[in-house]
């Protein structure tokens, strides 16, 4: 490119550049570009990046600033859309870039830099301003063919008389990234500062560049972050079970912006006699790998759950199974299972901060659980211990960053949640799940958070005991005769003559595909809620299969009787055989 070096006037020479100096023009050119140049790389986002441009060009470099970007941005390897749309992006978030045009550029006053501008430019494909894009090197507002370019792409505000100053004043530079142009930058000196030069053309080459890797970096991040974000939305549950017996909520707060998403997780899951698994869990690390090491272990943990299993070997054998997705991937887990007729709670820990149960009478208390090790470790073993759930207690399950921060050890969070959960009660009811999860956030991690939350708590509601019937019974001809009977005396003193045909029908039908089957007593629960439901449990593994009888056989009828008669009917294979189960709607009024 051919320069044109001029002598200028006493009143365009104005102040000196302050990217010159006495040491020597190059080596504050190369100074400055050191400085600016990190400046720009620190920026971890799109607005950081673009704000830390500006403060790098804007005033040492330039007078003022405008920045384009391709619309939408590309992600990755993929290719810019043809032709090159961009809009203007605003800086007006900075005050100092708005003080800089007002005070030092009465020329620029009509740049439409305002946060409520959004100005398209589509290129006409093949012209000046798609070629200079294309070719990525920056050149003067005057060079040959340049102004139709600088003209298309500020539209009527390069028409407008005396807003823009001479041609060598302006220096129009692609941001071109690794793959594609992501927009233009526009350097713009005021007519008494010194004209750009040759070399100024390299140091915004060097800004321009600079600047692109940056965005792509700022649009690649926010592009992963947005993926890890719904990737670990999806795994944790759309809504919470409502079991019989206990009240349910949940919280999950993402950490800040500057740490990625994390791999905390949260989850109940109903079994059978109206009991209700509660986990909580966290894999280590912020990344979109501890997002997907979150959702496998959760989709274990609930493969598991579905075997009853308890809470200690839940925690056994998914430590094996983290084993085989790699050493590096280590999580904490608490299991807990609540029974609101027998009124006990079962918890197993791995290596998981303890979890705290808040008594009706307003005491806190931290439960002692062997904390065992994390998940992933290999080797250790796990212990279930089993403690009463009164009726209105509160169940509090959670992940560290609810209780740990730069300022605060685990150990001291903990005792400050403990001490808000009896200020919370103290001579007052307990507030709904609800309104205590967000009292707990609220109070526990106000502002920024360097750590993902996830908060579930349980109320003990407990089941009526007078509303349960639960029978042992030995395996022998006689015995669907026996669960008969029970059935008809339970029902009766329920008040529910009206379902006595059916549910007797039904639980014949189960108990004596049950005995056909078992080896050890068999247990029968009836279980009166706003449904009336049967529960038969065995010692055989083989789960019982529908399927339609030919007109010959004598048997295979028992479950297509179960399937029409039955509101909703199941059955689950268990670490010790199975159980059968069905329901029917109990009608309003009882009998009618």
């Amino acid at each position: 490119m051919t320069e044109h070096h001029g002598h200028p006037s006493p009143g365009r020479r104005g102040r000196q550049d302050a990217v010159t100096g006495s040491t020597g023009p190059q080596t504050d050119r190369l100074r400055y570009l050191d400085v600016a140049t990190r400046r720009i790389a620190r920026g971890m986002d799109l607005d950081e990046t673009l704000r830390e441009l500006r403060r790098a060009a804007v005033p040492a470099f330039a007078d003022s600033i405008i920045i384009h970007l391709q619309d939408p941005l590309p992600v990755g390897d993929e290719k810019s859309a043809a032709p090159v749309v961009l809009h203007l992006h605003s800086l007006d978030s900075a005050p100092e870039l708005a003080d800089t045009e007002r005070t030092r550029t009465p020329g620029l006053k009509s740049l439409p830099l305002r946060s409520d501008v959004a100005e398209r430019v589509h290129p006409v494909t093949g012209g000046r301003l798609a070629r200079l894009l294309l070719a990525g090197r920056p050149a003067f507002g005057d060079t040959p063919g340049v102004a139709p370019a600088v003209a298309e792409l500020l539209g009527p505000v390069a028409q407008a008389p005396g807003t823009l100053p001479p041609g060598r004043s302006q220096i129009i530079a692609p941001l071109h990234g690794r793959h594609h142009v992501v927009g233009t930058v526009v350097l713009l000196r005021r007519p008494d500062r010194l004209a750009f030069t040759g070399d100024d053309l390299l140091v915004a080459s060097q800004l321009a560049t600079h600047t692109a890797i940056g965005v792509q970096k700022a649009v690649m991040y926010g592009h992963e972050a947005s993926v890890a974000d719904t990737l670990q939305h999806t795994m944790l549950p759309s809504s919470l079970p409502e079991p019989t017996g206990v009240r349910l909520a949940s919280r999950y707060l993402p950490a800040s912006k500057t740490a990625q998403v994390g791999g905390d997780w949260y989850d109940a899951i109903p079994l059978s006699g109206n009991r209700v698994a509660l986990i909580v869990g966290d894999v280590m690390g912020h990344s979109m790998t501890s997002a997907a090491i979150m959702g496998q272990l959760r989709t274990i943990v609930q493969t598991l759950a579905g075997l009853d299993l308890p809470p200690d070997e839940v925690m056994h054998h998914l430590d094996e199974q983290a084993q085989r997705l790699g050493s590096d991937h280590i999580a904490t887990c608490l299991y807990a299972i609540y029974d609101p007729i027998s009124h006990r709670l079962l918890m197993a820990s791995a290596g998981h901060p303890p979890a705290v149960l808040l008594h009706p009478d307003g005491h806190a208390e931290v439960l002692r659980i062997p904390p065992g090790a994390p998940i992933g470790v290999g080797g250790v073993a796990f212990d279930s211990v089993e403690m009463s759930a009164p009726t209105g207690a509160t169940l509090l399950l959670y992940t560290d960053g609810l209780v740990e921060s730069r300022d605060t050890d685990v150990g001291t969070g903990i005792e400050a949640l403990r001490t808000h959960l009896q200020a919370t009660l103290r001579g007052h009811d307990a507030p709904s799940l609800e309104l205590l999860c967000d009292q707990l956030l609220g109070t526990m991690a106000p502002g920024a958070r360097d750590d993902d939350i996830a908060l579930l708590t349980a109320r003990f509601e407990g089941f009526p005991p007078d509303s349960v019937g639960y029978w042992y019974l030995d395996p022998h001809p006689l015995t669907a005769g026996q669960a008969r009977r029970l059935t008809r005396r339970a029902l009766r003193r329920w008040g529910l003559e009206s379902l006595l045909d059916s549910m007797e029908l039904l639980v014949s039908e189960v108990v004596t595909n049950a005995v056909r089957y078992a080896s050890r007593p068999i247990a029968l629960r009836l279980l009166r809620t706003d449904v009336l439901r049967c529960e038969v449990t065995d010692d055989s593994p083989q789960v019982p299969r529908m399927r339609r009888a030919s007109p010959g056989d004598e048997g295979g009828r028992g479950l297509f009787l179960v399937d029409q008669l039955a509101q909703r009917w199941g059955a689950t294979r268990l670490s010790t055989g199975k159980v059968v189960w069905f329901e029917l709607q109990i009608p309003r009024n009882g009998n009618t």
